[in-house]
């Protein structure tokens, strides 16, 4: 599969980098280009800008944050329809850094529901924003003998190449429904995000007991 990347930081590193190995066409696309050619040189894939790597994928990863989202989608060109037919997969949360908090769009929708609003026709995937950075290291995800499970929420056309690329990494897809999940999905991680730096463990937190 041909992806293009959005982004040149450490989730573009851990996921992108899984990728290459397992056989994918990656470019990454970045704003600074030197910063974009050290990063896909390290894992082996291309460089190129924004709007290049938006033409280039099938599947499009958007890995920004909040504060660069709008930015790196005009671009992109995604406004203008290069994002178009492609499934594009946010692992983002839109989040207040200074206290943690969760940020929402008009009528409380997600960063996920905002890339849709400024793709038209992309097929927009909500994905790996439930783990950090270091997980996605990880060869492969694996938790007390089981592959970590990845809650998607989105357009149904792009949940065949996401979940793809979910098990390419050695994980499980998690069907989660609509792109409005989105919604719950980063409030989730908001959650487990303020757990993390509190110093608890989270699964303690969302463990459960197997049926006997």
């Amino acid at each position: 599969m041909k992806i293009g990347v959005l982004g040149a930081g450490r989730m573009t590193e851990a996921l992108a980098s899984g990728w290459v190995r397992a056989g994918h066409d990656v470019l990454v696309g970045g704003r600074t280009a030197g910063k974009t050619a050290d990063l896909a040189k390290r894992i082996g894939a291309r460089a190129g800008t924004l709007r290049e790597a938006a033409e280039f994928g099938d599947a499009v990863l958007v890995a920004v944050l909040l504060a660069g989202l709008d930015e790196t989608l005009r671009a992109a060109g995604a406004p203008e329809g290069t994002l178009a037919g492609k499934t594009v997969i946010d692992c983002g949360n839109a989040v207040d850094i200074a206290d943690f908090s969760q940020v929402t769009y008009e009528g409380g929708s997600s960063m996920a529901e905002e890339i849709a609003r400024l793709s038209p026709g992309a097929h927009v995937v909500k994905a790996f924003n439930q783990a950090h950075a270091d997980v996605w290291r990880m060869r492969p995800p694996v938790f007390g003998g089981r592959p970590l499970a990845v809650p998607i929420a989105g357009a149904d056309e792009g949940k065949p190449a996401a979940g793809t690329l979910i098990r390419d990494l050695g994980a499980e897809p998690l069907d989660a429904g609509d792109l409005t999940q989105a919604r719950h999905l980063e409030a989730m991680a908001i959650i487990v995000i303020r757990l993390l730096f509190s110093g608890a463990d989270p699964l303690s937190v969302f463990a459960f007991r197997s049926p006997e």
